[in-house]
């Protein structure tokens, strides 16, 4: 991503960064290519300025679609400064010969991290419990919350982020069982964590949290038939992508006191 150059070499590489990223990142880019940054920019404007171009960095925001890569006619490289790759159209891009990269392990510990604090302030009714106490009351009986130890927690998806997520819940003494054909049991026994189906995830898991990527076959993973077989009283917590979770399927659990609570920080819009 990065070219070191001589200071008598004249740059070559022009850099758009179109979401927001470190500054540390940005100074890194400038090292060796011209940066311009644009963020927060529709695909109509990111079409017009994708013309001269040699990369595009962005992370979640951007939506990189077929007509922002023709546009780009010098493109080489599109860049996401994080996990995953769902918002770049990448057939188109590999049609064109364009590479997409990923910062693979970029945002891990800061994502197992949130997640945990979400379970967590979602067993305990913080947010809640906060909100009643900022309208004047003191309410505490009401924002008890439940202990999650001896709990079991499902991890659907089992990489990177689903591992760490899964080292905190035992070290807060919570069982954990994890769904993913990807991985080896080997490696999630060495984690002690149980690699079971779906089904049986869905039926022993007091807590679900998902880690995988948005593709055709994770939209509406939780949904209303994975919502008819969960144990009742689960709560589910979603700190990877909007769409995994049905999001009307899982208000109708809520209603119905299926689903006891639920910790979303990523939305279909």
């Amino acid at each position: 991503m990065t070219t070191t150059t001589s200071q008598s070499d004249p740059i070559s590489h022009r850099v758009l960064v179109a979401d927001k990223i470190a500054p540390e990142g940005i100074d890194r880019l400038r090292s060796g290519s011209e940066v311009e940054v644009a963020t927060g920019l529709p695909e109509a404007a990111l079409v017009e300025r994708m013309p001269g171009f040699d990369a595009l960095v962005v992370r979640s925001e951007t939506k990189v679609t077929a007509k922002i890569l023709q546009a780009g006619e010098r493109l080489r490289i599109v860049a996401r400064a994080g996990v995953g790759v769902d918002n770049i159209d990448v057939p188109a891009a590999t049609q064109q010969g364009i590479l997409v990269v990923n910062s693979a392990e970029g945002n891990t510990i800061a994502a197992a991290e949130h997640t945990v604090a979400m379970l967590l302030a979602l067993s305990r009714k913080i947010p809640a419990a906060a909100q009643s106490l900022r309208s004047g009351e003191w309410a505490r009986a009401r924002f008890m919350g439940v202990e999650v130890s001896r709990k079991t927690l499902g991890v659907v998806g089992f990489g990177k982020i689903g591992r760490e997520v899964a080292h905190r819940a035992r070290c807060l003494g919570m069982q954990v069982v994890a769904h993913d054909v990807f991985v080896n049991p080997d490696l999630a026994r060495r984690e002690g964590v149980e690699l079971v189906d779906l089904p049986d995830l869905f039926a022993r898991s007091d807590y679900i949290t998902v880690h995988t990527p948005l593709t055709r076959e994770t939209r509406g993973l939780l949904g209303e038939e994975a919502f008819a077989r969960v144990k009742p009283g689960v709560r589910v917590i979603n700190c990877a992508r909007g769409g995994i979770v049905d999001e009307a399927a899982l208000l109708v659990a809520l209603e119905s006191g299926r689903v006891a609570g639920a910790a979303l920080d990523v939305f279909v819009q």
